[in-house]
C-alpha cells in the first residue's frame, strides 16, 4: 500500500469513527431531551405553519416562499428527532413510528416534497395555483404524519 492510499483510508476511518462517535451520542441523550427537541421543532413548525396561512389570507403569495423554505429545512430533520427508545409521557409520539420506521420516513419525505411544491409555486408568484397549495397542505402533508403517527390532541 503507497502512502497515498494509506493516508487516504486513515482519513475514512477517522470520518466513519467520528459519525459513529456523534450517532452514538445522539442516541444516549435522555428520552426526556429527546422529546423537549422534537417538541420545539414541531412548535416551531406550527409557528411556520400559522405564518404562512396569514400570508395567504393576506395575499402575500411571495412572502411564503421563505417560510415555506423553513418546512423543507425542518422536514429534514423529523427522522433523526426519533431514535428508539425515545418515548416518555409528554411525548405524542405512536409506537408505529419505529414498528413502521420505513412510512415514517416517507412521510417525512412527503412534507419535504410538499414543503418544496409550495416554496417553489409560491416563488413563481402564482396566486391560485399557491392558495390551492395552502389549503391542501395540511391534510396532504402535515396529516400524513400526524394521522398515523401521533396521538391526537385532547379536545
Amino acid at each position: 500500500m503507497n502512502a497515498r492510499t494509506m493516508c487516504s483510508t486513515v482519513v475514512a476511518l477517522a470520518v466513519i469513527a467520528a459519525a459513529a462517535v456523534g450517532c452514538a451520542a445522539m442516541q444516549k441523550r435522555p428520552p426526556a431531551e429527546v422529546v423537549a427537541e422534537r417538541q420545539e421543532v414541531m412548535k416551531q413548525q406550527g409557528k411556520v405553519w400559522k405564518d404562512i396561512q396569514d400570508k395567504a389570507k393576506a395575499g402575500d403569495i411571495k412572502g411564503i416562499a421563505p417560510s415555506a423554505q423553513q418546512l423543507v429545512a425542518s422536514a429534514d430533520k423529523i427522522p433523526a428527532l426519533f431514535p428508539e427508545g425515545s418515548m416518555t409521557e409528554k411525548s405524542n409520539a405512536k409506537p408505529e413510528i419505529w414498528q413502521k420506521k420505513g412510512e415514517f420516513e416517507a412521510a417525512a419525505k412527503n412534507l419535504h416534497a410538499e414543503a418544496v411544491r409550495l416554496r417553489d409555486t409560491a416563488s413563481s408568484g402564482d396566486a391560485n395555483a399557491t392558495q390551492a397549495l395552502v389549503k391542501d397542505f395540511g391534510r396532504k402533508a402535515c396529516g400524513t404524519c400526524h394521522t398515523p403517527f401521533r396521538v391526537p390532541p385532547k379536545q
